[in-house]
């Protein structure tokens, strides 16, 4: 890998910085700015976003052809994280989840026709999506071969009938995307449909409360009742579940981490500010061993996390899934981000604790880290079983010219045990 950036690269990261330095940060200070669940209003955003887009900042992670600029994931890494030094930031630039995830799936699975009718609507900021795959007990959640909701053919459609919950940004969105069963064959009974929230046969039955702030839109129990979608809203395949799977979570897994850093950065940007200016016991936090100690810690697990995201990228830029690089940078970012948020708020005391910083804030957002896309115990069995096929090919190098037949054969023994692509606790 060469971690140099493209001048191209900088120039976006550079821009993304000065705007959430000059027109996000003064908004996410302003308490009037917020809605009742804690994100930034709709007021408020609409203004940035317009602004966004004006700068060409706006979705990054989609194709040039469908209305984004077609970034790299390497260079989404760096992008990412730059963006959510602000917690406004990544729904400013049409790059926050589960839009994030759900646009990069369709520009890689939809036919032009699905495209046209389901992507653009959402890289243009018009509507918002979600991905519908999560079920209660005993469906379906880490493993998708325990989904109950079901697909049935009838004439030259399907109806669906189930149950989802905790759904991300439900109550909010226009374009849907649900995993449901068209079979009972273990690694093709799953298919991905596509409908309109004003298709009938469907509704939300409740927003679910939780700890943190909120997406837009929440997470949303839904339930289905005779929902009937075409042939033509079918995306890859009947059966082809499984594969929208591995294209949907794993990048999406990967976005969260890459802004899971930025909020981790900023968590130490506000501990080092205070601490620098602090005076207790006749001298300045900052000059005790001790803190020191704290601030030199996370920033090398940041740099840590940040080498396994960008290990990760690359991985998925070479045309690979990088499903282990994807897992470990999940669990290692996840807990970071925990981390990061209780160390900060320690150093400024009660400050840290009150909602005169943004601390309190990403704390309890970051809860949510090691649970949504694949709990981090469900993550290491991951890695448990790549280590078992790979063996010490597991730590292994690409080498120039050759083909990479660890990878190749990992990627064959996930295909063996199929629901190891498809880990999901929420949004993806």
């Amino acid at each position: 890998m060469d971690f140099t950036l493209s001048p191209a690269v900088e120039r976006y990261r550079a821009r993304i910085a000065a705007f959430v330095e000059s027109e996000i940060l003064p908004i996410e200070a302003d308490a009037a700015a917020y809605d009742a669940h804690g994100n930034i209003a709709e007021h408020a955003l609409r203004a940035l976003r317009d602004r966004a887009r004006a700068a060409g900042l706006w979705a990054l992670q989609v194709s040039p052809e469908w209305g984004g600029q077609g970034l790299s994931k390497s260079a989404m890494a760096v992008c990412y994280e730059e963006m959510n030094r602000s917690i406004f930031g990544p729904v400013v630039f049409n790059s926050c989840a589960p839009d994030d995830g759900n646009m990069m799936m369709l520009d890689t699975l939809g036919t032009r026709e699905q495209k046209e009718r389901w992507l653009v609507p959402i890289v243009s900021g018009q509507v918002r999506s979600a991905f519908a795959m999560t079920e209660p007990h005993p469906g379906g959640g880490s493993d998708p071969g325990m989904m109950l909701t079901r697909a049935t053919r009838d004439g030259d459609g399907w109806v669906i009938e189930g149950r989802k919950w905790f759904i991300t940004g439900a109550e909010g969105a226009a374009h849907f995307t649900v995993m449901a069963r068209t079979s009972e064959d273990p690694r093709s009974g799953l298919t991905a449909f596509l409908f309109h929230k004003d298709a009938p046969g469907w509704q939300i039955l409740r927003r679910i409360p939780i700890m943190g702030p909120e997406e837009h839109g929440g997470h949303c129990e839904i339930e289905f009742d005779g929902l009937r979608v075409r042939d033509e809203d079918i995306l890859v395949g009947v059966g082809r579940g499984l594969k929208v799977t591995q294209v949907r979570l794993g990048p999406a897994r990967l976005t969260h981490c890459m802004r899971w850093l930025g909020l981790s950065k900023r968590c130490v940007e506000i501990a080092r500010d205070y601490a620098q200016s602090r005076m207790g016991f006749g001298q300045r936090l900052i000059e005790r061993e001790s803190v020191q100690m704290m601030l030199g810690k996370l920033a090398m697990e940041i740099e840590v996390g940040r080498l396994l995201v960008m290990k990760a990228a690359w991985e998925i830029d070479q045309g690979r899934y990088g499903q282990k690089e994807v897992s470990m940078a999940k669990i290692h970012v996840a807990n970071l981000l925990h981390h990061a948020a209780d160390t900060a708020i320690q150093l400024n005391g009660a400050r840290g604790y009150s909602k005169d910083t943004p601390l309190e804030w990403i704390y309890r957002y970051a809860r949510q880290a090691r649970l949504v896309d694949g709990a981090d115990e469900v993550h290491q069995m991951v890695l448990s079983r790549h280590l078992g096929t790979m063996g010490r090919d597991f730590w292994s190098w690409d080498v120039a010219g050759e083909e990479d037949g660890g990878e190749k054969a990992a990627q064959e023994g996930a295909k063996e045990g199929a629901k190891d692509g498809a880990q999901d606790r929420s949004n993806g």
